[in-house]
């Protein structure tokens, strides 16, 4: 089930006006705070009655403004994943899940809650109330509640920034269960792109209110032109394969030929996963260094540059069938004569590719 999204609303100093597909699996709205990723989802959930605009699947439209058709929030069959939680405090988790599956449709085919507990690893948290959770078990519980609505979509709004890095580590792994074992199409914001990364089918990149590039999350996240955070923040996501832990704390990962080594990851050996490579960690030669600390050096050719106001270039590479992103200074750039079609050399510090950069390619066997 693909969802059909357009939309046009007009604030005082701000217009949305967006229109783009979720296909299967999550959709990320991925971009800077302020370019209306959130508003998109109130529109959606129906808590904004927007001034044009059509959200609908093949056979179920939520809303239509040109035949003013509108099905109010509470028949919509959405789960919302918020912020934080928003858990029932007297309630068990249980009881909590029990309350997702009460508002289900007598006419949807009921979620069997023993099959969702398993999934989120909830089993020996059931007969606790939210104050005796950490955030992250909370934000599992608030995933369940929605799955166990039978929803026809799931909204999450930034569903990770209220948590710290540990616990954004525990959650990631069930938000990619929940991609590859679910079939409803799920709305994702975030401005975090090494969550997108990991758990996107689909991106879509928005600035100002505009849609800036949609389409497969390897695609869009590699796009030289679609930055919605700053150049600071460029990178491309590749596919590789776990093929060794080592004893000194790296693991080796086979992309394209090559081997990247990294801190040791959770993946065992054998494991296909996606890997974020931040534009800001390539460097480039234009002969093979020797001599250096950096233990991952790729052979990559040129595809573009982009130079942008300020003094830096971002520079799109071609590795094998992928694509990698690297950072430079103008000067640079114009020292090492960089053109597109020139094979260089990428170098890239173990160290600089972090674990929590890592996740498991979508899997819908």
């Amino acid at each position: 089930m693909t969802l059909g999204v357009i939309l046009r609303h007009r604030f005082e100093g701000f217009e949305l006006d967006v229109a783009f597909d979720a296909p299967p699996g999550i959709t990320v709205l991925f971009g800077r705070s302020g370019t209306g990723k959130t508003t998109i989802i109130n529109a959606v959930a129906g808590l904004l009655k927007p001034d044009e605009g059509r959200v609908a699947t093949e056979d179920w439209v939520l809303f239509d403004t040109s035949t003013n058709h509108w099905v109010p929030p509470h028949k919509r069959r959405l789960g919302y994943i918020f912020q934080d939680a928003r858990l029932f405090p007297h309630l068990t988790v249980r009881q909590n899940l029990a309350y997702g599956q009460w508002f289900a449709p007598k006419s949807a085919p009921r979620e069997d809650m023993s099959r969702i507990v398993d999934m989120l690893g909830l089993g020996d948290l059931l007969s606790r109330r939210p104050a005796a959770l950490s955030g992250g078990e909370k934000q599992r519980v608030a995933i369940g509640r929605a799955l166990l609505a039978c929803p026809r979509l799931i909204l999450a709004d930034e569903p990770l920034s209220s948590l710290d890095e540990a616990r954004k580590a525990e959650i990631l792994p069930y938000f990619e269960r929940l991609r590859d074992e679910t079939k409803v199409p799920i709305l994702y914001v975030s401005h975090a792109a090494t969550e997108v990364a990991r758990i996107a089918t689909s991106v879509v990149a928005l600035d100002k209110g505009r849609v800036t590039g949609q389409g497969p999350a390897a695609e869009v996240l590699s796009d030289p032109a679609v930055t919605p955070l700053g150049v600071r923040a460029a990178g491309a996501m590749i596919t590789a394969r776990v093929t060794a832990h080592h004893a000194d704390g790296l693991s080796t990962l086979r992309a394209e030929g090559s081997d990247l080594l990294m801190p040791r990851v959770t993946q065992p050996e054998g494991t296909d996963v996606r890997l974020w490579i931040g534009a800001q960690d390539v460097m480039l030669a234009i002969v093979r260094p020797d001599g250096i600390s950096a233990l991952n050096i790729l052979d990559v050719t040129i595809r573009d540059l982009r130079v942008g106001t300020g003094p830096g270039v971002i520079v799109q590479l071609s590795f094998g069938r992928s694509v990698l992103l690297a950072r430079v200074t103008r000067r640079s750039a114009e020292a090492l004569n960089l053109h597109p079609g020139q094979s260089v050399f990428a170098v890239l510090k173990a160290v600089s590719l972090p674990r929590d950069a890592v996740g498991d390619v979508m899997n819908r066997t």
